[in-house]
């Protein structure tokens, strides 16, 4: 029934930019909190930001200032703008749908993900 379909990796070079975008549906999209996370080989899945459904968003530390996430609730679809990539955003990133309280972000559910590769 719920499903979340990441796009938008790609390989860059340090200092460049990407935008994912996760499609949402089986769920009631505007009323929903939203989350990207990311896993790097051989590491954990790590939270990068999650946006509430009042907009209000969070960051992770090692991206803070570096990412957007956004929502666009007509198109039922979550983005994280990727700015001044490093080697170390190397990882597979995932969406999630689920519950934001204050700082925290628990999932519900994730997608398939897609690979973001920054390498010269």
């Amino acid at each position: 029934q719920v499903q979340l379909v990441e796009s938008g990796g790609d390989l860059v070079q340090p200092g460049g930019s990407l935008r994912l975008s996760c499609a949402a549906s089986g769920i009631i999209f505007r009323l929903s909190a939203m989350a990207w996370y990311r896993q790097a080989p051989g590491k954990q899945r790590e939270l990068v930001a999650f946006i509430t459904s009042t907009g209000r968003t969070m960051y992770g530390d090692s991206v803070k200032g570096r990412f957007t996430i956004s929502r666009d609730n007509a198109k039922n679809t979550v983005y994280l703008q990727m700015n001044s990539l490093k080697p170390e955003d190397t990882a597979v990133f995932y969406c999630s749908v689920g519950a934001a309280r204050d700082y925290r972000f628990v999932g519900d559910y994730w997608g398939q993900g897609t690979q973001v590769t920054v390498s010269s």
